[in-house]
């Protein structure tokens, strides 16, 4: 049975063009039968041939049950928790996905933001809170030195504390009578103004003039919780010159005086650690050490002011009271009474002032045993413990006139020497007349410190 001679039973060689069977794969001429084209079958063909839905159609379902889960997850959680607050995007946040979304993806669908956008605000340094571990005594104490302070008035010292880089707490007591004070703090120096003070709390607040922002604090915590054993560090300047003195014991009880808290202890506090920060273990101010009738009850008591009290100076409120708690303290242990206490602390500084002027007297012995053999004629009779007491006399001494040496200066310079203990003396003694020291303690002092003269009762 012969083919048919349509294309598909024969191909003509590209060659010589003639026609050849599709069963033969060579032409007469050599040149090989070219490939012929893949039939597809007509399953194949129908089966392509069947329609199929549009892929816009498939992505619109696909989007909407999308969408209805989301609805549904979102309700959910709204029905069983609260609303969350609406982010904050930093603008350098929105910056940066604008810059790193690459184009092609512009297109896409985007949630919306919701809630304000706030720009990030710059960070303002602060002071820095010493706030040591807990458990380390030694890092509890380092932390706090730099926000203790040594005062001087010109006439005492004592210590204080920052509680902020412009606010030192001390004592009353030790800046009394003063409108400002000179304060040091870790090698830096500054003048502060006497800003508040409250004799009924014996605190007192100075303002520091040109504080330094970075200005090492202390924070203040509450007498409150405070029991008694519990550890406590005292630190201050004792006798207000040997720095950065720490002392460590307990608390050993809680006292009310009046409607102060005081805070007893067995923690060294020696003069000139007044106004010092009493700290627990975790580096917290509790009280304010304050001196006053350790040395005179016994050893091993001391007195802190509680801080709870300093909160309260620090929002307006001062107790209006001229008695200070320690006072009153003593007065509740049987001590002596406030007229008791002027007297003894009248007497006690008049005692300071003879000592000086004892010591500056005994050099003018030296001088006037010297001088007076060469240039001394002869002297008033006086009742004293020092032939030169002469000198505070009118015309109480005599020149000789035979010498030639310049007696005249040598004398003029023993006069004023001898006037400034003469006026040194009788103001202290005057001042201890005020505060009510008798007469008889007086005496006693000029005789222990051979300062006798007749002239001091006239």
């Amino acid at each position: 049975m012969t083919e048919p001679a349509g294309d598909q039973f024969s191909w003509i060689c590209p060659a010589c063009a003639q026609r050849e069977p599709s069963r033969v794969d060579a032409c007469r001429c050599g040149h090989q039968k070219p490939s012929a084209p893949r039939v597809v079958p007509e399953a194949a063909s129908a089966e392509r041939a069947r329609p199929r839905p549009p892929a816009s159609l498939l992505l619109i379902l696909g989007a909407a049950v999308g969408m209805a889960i989301t609805v549904f997850i979102v309700r959910s959680q709204k029905d069983e928790t609260p609303t969350p607050p609406s982010p904050t995007v930093s603008a350098s946040t929105v910056a940066s996905s604008v810059v790193d979304t690459p184009e092609a993806a512009t297109d896409a669908l985007v949630a919306p933001v919701t809630g304000s956008i706030s720009l990030a605000q710059p960070v303002i340094a602060s002071p820095s809170i010493a706030a040591p571990p807990v458990g380390s005594i030694e890092d509890l104490v380092s932390a706090a030195l730099p926000a203790v302070a040594s005062i001087d008035t010109g006439t005492s010292r004592g210590s204080g504390f920052f509680v902020r880089p412009d606010l030192v707490v001390t004592n009353a007591h030790v800046v009394e009578g003063q409108t400002s004070v000179q304060l040091q703090a870790g090698g830096a120096k500054y003048t502060a103004r006497v800003m508040t003070i409250s004799a009924g709390y014996d605190l007192a607040l100075l303002q520091v003039y040109g504080a330094n922002p970075s200005q090492i604090t202390l924070r203040l915590g509450t007498a409150a919780s405070a029991r008694a054993g519990e550890e406590v560090i005292a630190i201050g300047y004792a006798l207000g010159s040997l720095s950065n003195t720490v002392t460590r014991g307990i608390v050993s009880a809680i006292r009310q005086t009046g409607s102060v808290t005081l805070l007893q202890t067995d923690a060294a506090i020696n003069p000139g650690n007044s106004g010092g920060p009493l700290l627990d273990r975790s580096g917290q101010v509790i009280g304010v050490n304050s001196m006053g009738i350790a040395r005179q009850v016994g050893e091993g008591l001391g007195f802190a002011i509680a801080v709870d009290h300093v909160a309260q100076l620090l929002a307006g409120r001062s107790m209006p009271s001229t008695s200070t708690p320690l006072a009153g303290l003593t007065q509740a242990m049987g001590g002596p009474s406030e007229g008791d206490q002027r007297r003894i602390d009248g007497a006690n500084q008049l005692e300071k002032i003879f000592d000086w002027a004892s010591r500056n007297s005994d050099q003018l012995d030296t001088s006037w045993d010297k001088g007076a053999r060469i240039c001394v004629a002869g002297t008033s009779r006086t009742s004293s413990s020092r032939a030169w007491f002469a000198l505070w006399e009118t015309n109480g001494v005599s020149l000789s006139t035979t010498t030639g040496y310049d007696c005249a200066s040598w004398l003029a310079s023993m006069r004023g020497d001898a006037l400034q203990i003469h006026d040194a003396v009788a103001k202290a003694s005057e001042g201890a007349r005020r505060v009510g020291v008798y007469p008889g303690t007086m005496r006693d002092l000029r005789r222990k410190y051979r300062l006798d003269w007749d002239g001091w009762d006239r």
